[in-house]
């Protein structure tokens, strides 16, 4: 007897064919198929999909979830959304491997404003051990990227300097030793110190060491570069990748609503990649509101030796003058905050930082700086940092697919956070129809799956993991906006996770069957 029978329901199997009618079956947390008349198989429970679609668990390669997802196990936003396995530690911001359970707090601290706080105490060091952490105590599977970040520190620690020939091996020690551990690769994210420090070079030595494992280059690209081209940050990865000989991934990539150049620039860099015999993809989120942490605005000079700098930076007069002059009037002008902390600052979620200013009757940069101090730097910064009116080229390019970047902090998150898949399934499937619905999932679950190597999820077929999604492909919807984002998804009726239904009338069921899954390995 089987464990759970879905029947009814149109399968669309993750690889992009057709979808096609048949039962499917699940026994332990294993797939199995049923063509034909399935009216005398029995099961445990029984779903009746008739009219809905059953597809892979969507699986997303940009998560800032793996601290918060330990406070709140259910993780509803993103399962709810069809969500079954994310990827965390991207922008180069792993939260392992430490020498120190003082390294690794302080590191926590630096960018509580993008990745939240974990339940105390945090008290693994190794990539293995933050995997444990996972092992059926959360609604989804958690991957691990390695992020480069934690290694410089590693090998170099905080401060912005040339790694030394011997602090290069010790840095590439430690990558082997992660990817040993069930890294899937290196992260970087060179606008975040400490890690935006490494140059080139040193980029390209650590990726060296993750492809012979495998591993790929995840990289949110260095800003700043954008003064000497407007694609030398992707140019920049392109060479790692060249150097290394690792596959490339560009996440969030898009045209930022500065318009910079042409869309097709972005689009034809990756192009002309493959066809020079690159292996490059990209990934993007489905909204045109940005997310980060709100010290992003704060010049990384400020941040050369840590959080402790940057909180002395903060409040030293000279120094605030210098970044007061920096500042991206955008940062101010533009964006809101969110996730405070202290009481008296609660009032301003949702607000930019000109408003506040006008209700202190203070200097919009003065106001900003002194928040930081005050939120002890956890402060979270959203805006409309991409363009809306190019963004369905992006997410329907063949070597595109979707990624959330979700951050779940404060009242006012980017509405992705609750939003990106589905959003997909209503809007640029079947209301816009920039993409056919069996395109679409396979951008969402068979396609990452590939990017990253796990062998056993993101199709639905024979022996497959049972990572499931069952949805009504009329209703489903995305309803969170700019100003309600943390509303849940309509018509996604169930969600199934290693084979337990942890979505049920898209309700909540209490169940964890996440695992920590490892790279090379099993993913059990």
């Amino acid at each position: 007897m089987l464990d759970l029978l879905i029947k009814g329901g149109l399968v669309i199997d993750g690889t992009g064919s057709p979808g096609y009618y048949a039962a499917v079956g699940i026994e332990g947390d294993t797939v199995r198929i049923l063509r034909g008349d399935a009216s005398g198989v029995e099961a445990a429970e029984t779903i009746d999909a008739t009219g809905k679609v059953v597809c892979p668990g969507f699986i997303d390669l940009h998560c800032h979830t793996g601290l918060t997802i330990l406070g709140e196990p259910r993780h509803e936003p993103k399962v709810r959304q069809g969500v079954t396995t994310e990827l965390v530690g991207i922008d180069g911001i792993s939260h392992a491997p430490f020498k120190t359970q003082d390294e690794l707090h302080r590191y926590i601290w630096l960018d509580a404003g993008l990745n939240g706080y974990p339940p105390l105490p945090a008290d693994w060091l190794t990539v293995a051990e933050q995997l444990g952490k996972y092992d059926n105590k959360v609604s989804v599977n958690v991957a691990f990227i390695l992020g480069n970040s934690p290694v410089r520190i590693w090998g170099v620690g905080w401060n912005d300097r040339p790694a030394t020939g011997t602090e290069l091996e010790e840095m590439k020690s430690v990558t082997r030793e992660a990817m040993e551990e069930g890294a899937w690769g290196l992260s970087t994210g060179l606008d975040y110190p400490p890690g935006a420090y490494a140059d080139t070079d040193e980029l390209a030595a650590l990726m060296g060491t993750v492809a012979r494992f495998g591993g790929f280059y995840h990289t949110h690209t260095r800003t700043e570069m954008k003064k000497v081209s407007l694609l030398a940050p992707w140019d920049e990865a392109l060479e790692i990748g060249r150097r290394s000989g690792a596959a490339v991934h560009l996440t969030h990539y898009r045209q930022s609503t500065q318009g910079e150049g042409s869309h097709w620039d972005y689009l034809d860099l990756v192009d002309d990649a493959r066809e020079q015999g690159m292996d490059v993809t990209f990934d993007c989120y489905t909204y045109p509101y940005s997310g980060t942490s709100a010290t992003i605005a704060i010049p990384n000079w400020a941040k050369d030796g840590g959080p402790e700098a940057l909180m002395a930076a903060l409040q030293d007069p000279e120094a605030r003058a210098r970044m007061k002059r920096e500042i991206s009037p955008v940062r101010l002008e533009e964006s809101w905050l969110t996730h405070f902390v202290q009481p008296q600052n609660k009032v301003y979620e949702g607000h930019r930082p000109v408003d506040i200013a006008e209700l202190r009757g203070e200097d919009p940069a003065e106001v900003f700086f002194d928040l930081l101090v005050e939120e002890k730097l956890g402060i979270s910064i959203v805006g409309l940092g991409t363009n809306p009116q190019t963004l369905p080229d992006f997410v329907s390019h063949p070597c595109g697919m979707i990624a959330s970047d979700a951050i779940l902090l404060g009242e006012y998150p980017s509405p992705r956070s609750y939003g990106c898949f589905p959003v997909v399934l209503a809007e640029f499937v079947r209301a816009e129809r920039h993409l056919r619905l069996p395109e679409a999932i396979r951008k969402m679950t068979s396609f990452p799956a590939q990017r990253m190597g796990i062998p056993d999820r993101g199709l639905l077929i024979d022996g497959m993991r049972a990572d499931i999604v069952v949805f009504d492909p009329k209703t489903v919807k995305a309803p969170a906006t700019k100003l309600q984002p943390k509303q849940f998804p309509v018509g996604i009726d169930y969600v199934i996770v290693n084979g337990q239904v942890v979505v049920r009338d898209s309700e909540h069921t209490g169940a964890l069957p996440g695992r920590g899954i490892r790279r090379g390995r099993a993913t059990t």
